[in-house]
């Protein structure tokens, strides 16, 4: 079993995938440890969609003008909303739940790679989050944090050099 230490410095953003779709029980099991995360009063504001229609994922990688075309080849992305009358801290549920399901695909061996939606552009009239929103049907209460592409790496990261990490950045008692 693969410590979540171990977990923390191997999982790096993955932008390139093997043509492999994700079976199912895998994406069950990275859906179910999404809606186990924890939410602010309980409020489980989170909803997720999950894409792998090719078409589709095509379309998504269009919601920004760069950084988000690793969709093209990625067998899966997951759209991760929350809805914002539910909570007033959104986004940092939606995100403590985005980064669960990017470690649970991890420890299933597959590669992920956060694409941020929310406060990006698709062009100088529309932002991403709009362009989303109308091509997945999505309520106006919802907002649009980001979208997870996951897949079989097709592509090797080093995991985190621990000597390397900017310890520099932890304080005791002050800053």
């Amino acid at each position: 079993m693969t410590s979540l230490f171990e977990l923390l410095k191997t999982r790096r953003s993955i932008r390139k995938y093997l043509p492999q779709p994700v079976e199912k029980d895998k994406i069950i099991q990275i859906t179910n440890a999404a809606v186990m995360s924890p939410a602010s009063k309980r409020s489980n504001p989170w909803e997720f969609i999950v894409v792998e229609d090719r078409q589709m994922l095509v379309s998504l990688s269009e919601c920004r003008s760069h950084s988000s075309q690793m969709l093209t080849d990625s067998p899966l992305g997951i759209v991760v909303t929350a809805d914002k009358t539910k909570s007033d801290v959104w986004l940092e549920d939606a995100s403590i739940a985005a980064i669960i399901m990017q470690l649970q695909a991890q420890d299933l061996g597959l590669g992920s790679c956060w694409i941020q939606v929310y406060g990006r552009e698709k062009n100088e009239n529309l932002t991403a989050e709009e362009y989303i929103r109308e091509l997945l049907n999505i309520p106006e209460q919802f907002g649009v944090l980001c979208i997870l592409s996951i897949g079989y790496p097709a592509e090797a990261r080093k995991p985190f050099e621990t000597e390397k990490l900017a310890i520099n950045k932890i304080h005791f008692n002050t800053f």
